[in-house]
C-alpha cells in the first residue's frame, strides 16, 4: 500500500475524530486539524498526537491565513497531499427566517466555502502528480432541503454543487471528488445545534410549532432502532481511499435507517445528469 499524505478537518470530534484514527491506523500520514489545541480541544489534540502517523494543526477554517499557514507547513514537511477530507461543519436548527443573513454567512463560510479554500489548495499539487482525492462529507439534507434544517441544508447543497462539477471537470486529470452523506448520527454536531439570531418571527409559525418535537422523537427512534455508529463514516472514508483511482462513486450513502430514500433520490438525479451532459455536448466526460 502506498504512503499517501492526508488532510482531514473537523478531528476533535464526531467523524472526523475517528476517520483521523482509521486512516492513520492504515499508514497513511494524517494531518488533523482542528481550532482552540491549547484551550478546549487541548485533549483531544494530545491524544492525536501521541497515536502513531498523526500531527495535530491548529487552524481556523474560516481564517484564510490560519489555513494558509497550515497547509504550508504540510508541504513543507511532505512536498503534496494526496487526499483532503473536508469533514468540518457546522449546523443550524429552526424556523429558516429566524436566521439573519450573518447566520447564513456564517454557515456558508464554514461549509461551503472553507472547504472550496482548501480545495483550491490542494489540487494544483493533486493535478501535478495526476493523481488525488478529494472527499466532501455532506448530508442527505445535501439531496433533500427539511424544514427546519433549511439553513444548513442550503450550505450542503451548495457544497454537493461544487463537487459535482468538480468531478466530471477533473477525471481526466486523475484527481477523483467524491461525496459522503451521512444520516443521522449521535455525534456532538447533532448535539450543538445553533440557532437563528432573529427570534423576533418564531410566533408567526405556531402553525408548525409542533414540528421540532415530532422531528426529535423521530430522531430518537432512528437513534433507538438502528443505533447508528458514527464509525460507519469512517469506514466510508477509509473504503474511498482504498478504491482504485477513476473507480470512485460521486456519493456514498452513509444511512442504515432512511438512506435508501437518499440513494433513490441520488440514482434518479444520476441518469437525468447524463442526459443534460449530453444534451450541451459533454457527453466525453461520462466516461
Amino acid at each position: 500500500m502506498d504512503r499517501k499524505v492526508v488532510l482531514i478537518t473537523g478531528t476533535n470530534s464526531g467523524f472526523g475524530w475517528l476517520t483521523a484514527q482509521s486512516v492513520a491506523a492504515l499508514g497513511h500520514k494524517v494531518y488533523a486539524t482542528m481550532r482552540d489545541t491549547s484551550g478546549k480541544n487541548a485533549e483531544k489534540a494530545k491524544t492525536l498526537e501521541q497515536m502513531e502517523n498523526i500531527t495535530v494543526l491548529d487552524v481556523s477554517l474560516t481564517d484564510e491565513q490560519s489555513v494558509n499557514t497550515a497547509f504550508n507547513k504540510i508541504i513543507a514537511a511532505e512536498g503534496t497531499i494526496d487526499v483532503l477530507v473536508n469533514n468540518a461543519g457546522i449546523s443550524m436548527f429552526g424556523v429558516a427566517e429566524t436566521a439573519t443573513p450573518a447566520d447564513l454567512q456564517h454557515m456558508l463560510d464554514v461549509n461551503t466555502v472553507a472547504p472550496w479554500r482548501l480545495m483550491k489548495l490542494a489540487l494544483p499539487f493533486m493535478r501535478k502528480q495526476s493523481e488525488g482525492l478529494i472527499i466532501n462529507v455532506s448530508s442527505g439534507w445535501g439531496r433533500f432541503s427539511a424544514p427546519l434544517s433549511t439553513v444548513y441544508a442550503s450550505s450542503k447543497f451548495a457544497l454537493e454543487g461544487l463537487s459535482e462539477g468538480l468531478h466530471y471537470e477533473l477525471r481526466s486529470s486523475g484527481v477523483d471528488v467524491a461525496i459522503i452523506q451521512p444520516g443521522a448520527f449521535p455525534t456532538e454536531m447533532s448535539q450543538k445545534l445553533a440557532v437563528g439570531a432573529d427570534p423576533s418571527v418564531s410566533n408567526d409559525y405556531q402553525a408548525i410549532a409542533d414540528l421540532p418535537d415530532k422531528m426529535f422523537t423521530a430522531l430518537g427512534e432512528i437513534f433507538e432502532k438502528g443505533k447508528p455508529n458514527p464509525q460507519d463514516v469512517a469506514d466510508a472514508v477509509v473504503k474511498l481511499i482504498n478504491t482504485p483511482q477513476g473507480q470512485r462513486p460521486l456519493r456514498t450513502v452513509v444511512d442504515q435507517s432512511t438512506g435508501h430514500i437518499v440513494e433513490a433520490a441520488n440514482e434518479a438525479v444520476a441518469s437525468q445528469y447524463t442526459k443534460v451532459l449530453t444534451a450541451f455536448g459533454m457527453q466525453g466526460l461520462l466516461v
